[in-house]
């Protein structure tokens, strides 16, 4: 985790000096769905928050904290390296039933990945980029997953009219179960966006970070609205609201985040 955050502090200058044209960012956040587009060659990008979630269910009221954090390098025009984790991660625990509290507090897993840039949007044909990424476990206590996984998935999008965008991403990812057994699981999404202006954009979605059966910890969905604001060119502020939608998921995750672009 460390070497993270120092790359973040020596990388975007050393890049910033190589790349003199400065074009618009644009995130893999805060939707859910990501992306078809890559940073571009010779580029640096971070995209970095804070993440609260809450949920209470049979007498047990859990709230928790992170810091999710996404590095983007700019491998060619059409690929690009990215270094992905949750960070800091803090997990506060009341049992309303015995009138326990826990605290529990560590740093999440890291995950390495590429995405390539397939296809730009052509006639009926959206804009593609699949991303592949290797899940290791290398967090800390409760944080650390039970062995290493990994996920494949498409991100498409299509451009529509009245400055609105659809995007869809279809996935699948292999995990381990708390009994450290691999199993295999199901992703989608799609996420409605509306440009209100050049800086501005808006947007609905529904999320399934999993699909998968119950013993593997069953489905995982929300609907998220949200909105993001270009500051600059290369600077986004961005924030989303999420709604659980079954008992896996939490009742309700919030995030507020800043992305810049080097």
């Amino acid at each position: 985790m460390r070497s993270i955050w120092i790359a973040t502090l020596l990388i975007p200058p050393l890049l910033a000096q190589a790349a003199d044209e400065k074009d618009q960012i644009i995130t893999d956040r805060p939707d859910f769905v990501e992306s078809s587009n890559v940073v571009g060659a010779g580029r640096f990008q971070i995209e970095t928050s804070v993440a609260m979630d809450r949920n209470k269910a049979n007498g047990i009221k859990e709230r928790s904290y992170s810091t999710p954090t996404l590095l983007r390098f700019g491998l060619s025009d059409n690929l690009e390296a990215r270094i992905e984790t949750d960070g800091r991660m803090r997990v506060i625990t009341d049992d309303l039933n015995t009138g326990t509290h826990s605290t529990e507090n560590g740093y999440a897993d890291v995950s390495l990945g590429v995405k390539w840039h397939v296809a730009d949007e052509q006639g009926a044909r959206p804009s593609m980029g699949i991303l592949a990424h290797v899940d290791l476990d290398s967090g800390s206590g409760p944080f650390r997953a039970a062995g290493r996984g990994g996920s494949l998935r498409l991100a498409a999008e299509w451009e529509l009219p009245d400055e609105m965008g659809l995007g869809i991403m279809p996935g699948i990812a292999w995990q381990h179960n708390d009994n450290g057994e691999r199993y295999t699981s199901g992703i989608f999404g799609i996420v409605l966006g509306k440009n209100w202006s050049e800086r501005c954009r808006t947007f609905i979605e529904y999320s399934a970070p999993q699909i998968a059966r119950s013993g593997n910890g069953g489905m995982v969905t929300t609907f998220d609205v949200g909105a993001s604001y270009l500051l600059t060119d290369t600077m986004q502020v961005d924030t989303a609201l999420s709604r659980g939608l079954n008992k896996n998921t939490p009742d309700w995750s919030w995030t507020v985040g800043l992305s810049l672009k080097f």
